[in-house]
C-alpha cells in the first residue's frame, strides 16, 4: 500500500488566479505559504517560509477564486503531483504541486484577506493577533498559459 497525502495550514501569497480548461473546467491556482521557527545555532529564532502551489478543480476552484484573497489562511488537502513542461527556451523543466481534494476557509473572516469588503480592517502595529506578511514567492514558477490541461 502506499499513500500520497499533503495536508498544509498556512496563508495566501497572492489572489487565486482562475483559469478553465480546453474542456471548460475551472482550474483555481492558489500559492500558500507555511512558516516554520527554529534556533539557528546561535540560539536566536529565525522564520523558514516554504511556497506551496496548489491547485484546485471544479466547484471548488469557483468558491476558492470567489472567496479567497492574498492573506487569508486555509486548510488544503491533497496529493502531489510533479509534471513535466517546457519553458520558452525549450528547456524540460518539473514542478511539483499539491491538487487538492479538499479546501477550507480558516480565520472566520475577521482577518486580512478575508474576502470580505464590510470586515473593519485590523492595524497589525496594535494587534498582536496580526503577523507580518510573508515574503514573496521564488522567481521560477511555469508559465501557466503555456501548460496544456
Amino acid at each position: 500500500m502506499t499513500v500520497n497525502k499533503a495536508i498544509l495550514v498556512g496563508n495566501l501569497g497572492q489572489d487565486p488566479e482562475l483559469r478553465t480548461t480546453a474542456g471548460g473546467s475551472p482550474v483555481c491556482t492558489l500559492r500558500v505559504a507555511t512558516t516554520d521557527r527554529r534556533k539557528d545555532k546561535d540560539g536566536n529564532w529565525s522564520d523558514y517560509t516554504e511556497w506551496h502551489t496548489v491547485v484546485v478543480f471544479g466547484r471548488q476552484a469557483e468558491t476558492a477564486s470567489t472567496y479567497l484573497r492574498k492573506g487569508r489562511m486555509v486548510y488544503v488537502e491533497g496529493r502531489l503531483q510533479t509534471r513535466k513542461w517546457q519553458d520558452r527556451n525549450g528547456q524540460d523543466r518539473w514542478t511539483t504541486e499539491i491538487v487538492a481534494d479538499s479546501v477550507r476557509f480558516l480565520g472566520g473572516g475577521q482577518q486580512q484577506g478575508s474576502g470580505r469588503r464590510d470586515a473593519p480592517r485590523r492595524d497589525p502595529d496594535t494587534d498582536p493577533g496580526i503577523q507580518d506578511e510573508p515574503p514573496p514567492p521564488p522567481d521560477g514558477d511555469p508559465p501557466y498559459e503555456d501548460v496544456p490541461f
